[in-house]
């Protein structure tokens, strides 16, 4: 397998997170999202261009986990201002540790936030959970949840509300 070049990896990159955000691709469900990673697979100008440096069965895991994978760790990352809004902290509580998968934050006092989106909601709670128990210092104070389209209805949110209480999670919020 030939190596793919960094220009052509950032043009493919910039090309594919801009029509993600025109498709408002954090909202996607999977069924959708599977039929635009089919697309750019069959696209000349972007599965058409990587199967000319790869093997052609790869281009479409390359796409996903390479080009768009970090789309969606990014603007999970452009929103944590609005996590430490929503939860009420301050720019006094110092971070001492980061998480990734799902993204998380732990504050010099303890405190473990965490935050996704919606469709994730199980493994945001349980991540902010399991963390908050590393240590007996440790606290799994809140979660902030992108409303993907998952939790929309008050049911749904009854019922992530319930699972966060039984957790000890401290704080739930949504960001719309």
């Amino acid at each position: 397998m030939t190596s793919i070049s960094t220009a052509l990896r950032d043009n493919l990159r910039d090309k594919l997170w801009q029509q993600c955000d025109d498709l408002g691709w954090m909202s996607l469900q999977d069924v959708e999202r599977a039929r635009y990673y089919e697309l750019w697979t069959r696209d000349a100008s972007i599965g058409g261009q990587l199967a000319h440096v790869m093997d052609a069965r790869k281009v479409r895991v390359y796409i996903k986990d390479s080009l768009v994978k970090p789309y969606v760790r990014a603007r999970l990352s452009l929103n944590e201002g609005e996590v430490w809004r929503l939860l009420g902290l301050t720019a006094a509580d110092r971070v001492v540790h980061v998480y990734i998968k799902p993204h998380g934050r732990r504050t010099e006092d303890g405190r473990v936030i965490g935050w996704g989106r919606s469709r994730d909601w199980k493994s945001v709670l349980m991540a902010v959970f399991e963390r908050g128990r590393a240590q007996s210092s440790f606290s799994s104070f809140g979660v902030v949840l992108l409303e993907s389209g998952k939790t929309e209805a008050e049911r749904s949110r009854n019922l992530v509300r319930e699972a966060a209480q039984r957790l000890g999670i401290e704080k739930l919020a949504w960001l719309e």
